[in-house]
């Protein structure tokens, strides 16, 4: 097996993101690999009947999210001895977005976390199940145990 180049970590800073952090830079380290990690910040936009449909209601709180996500993904990489040039904050469609970095960057392994959802859950679709029928590179879907 040839080891991996170029790691992509993909977290929604939810439950459990510090121990899909600790594998993905284990595996960096493991592999000699670059790691960047990413945020992609579900854009859910709020008609404001003013200013037509699709219009962000507060662009400036959007900013303000997207800026606090940042905050956050340069404070778990300084942790790690990354850089802050390997972080990368989006705003869009975790689904797609994830996918897209990954191909734009060339990575080879994307790592994410993974609720194993059942049902009505699985219908809607998760993240890691389209990334990982989507992509064209390996997937890493650690799965998340819920909280007792």
């Amino acid at each position: 097996m040839q080891a991996y180049q170029h790691i992509l970590l993909a977290t929604d800073f939810g439950e459990g993101a510090e121990c899909i952090v600790r594998r993905a830079h284990d595996m960096a380290e493991r592999h000699q690999a670059r790691l960047t990690l990413l945020h992609v910040m579900d854009y859910l936009p709020i008609a404001d009947a003013a200013y037509g449909p699709g219009v962000p209601f507060d662009a400036e709180q959007s900013q303000q999210l997207l800026e606090n996500a940042h905050r956050r993904l340069t404070s778990m990489a300084k942790g790690l001895a990354i850089d802050e040039s390997q972080c990368r904050v989006e705003l869009g469609s975790p689904k797609e977005d994830i996918i897209r970095i990954a191909e734009e960057l060339g990575v080879d392994l994307i790592v994410l976390g993974t609720h194993g959802k059942h049902g009505l859950q699985l219908l809607l679709g998760s993240t890691s199940s389209s990334v990982l029928h989507h992509t064209q590179c390996d997937v890493l879907a650690i799965r998340l145990k819920k909280a007792s």
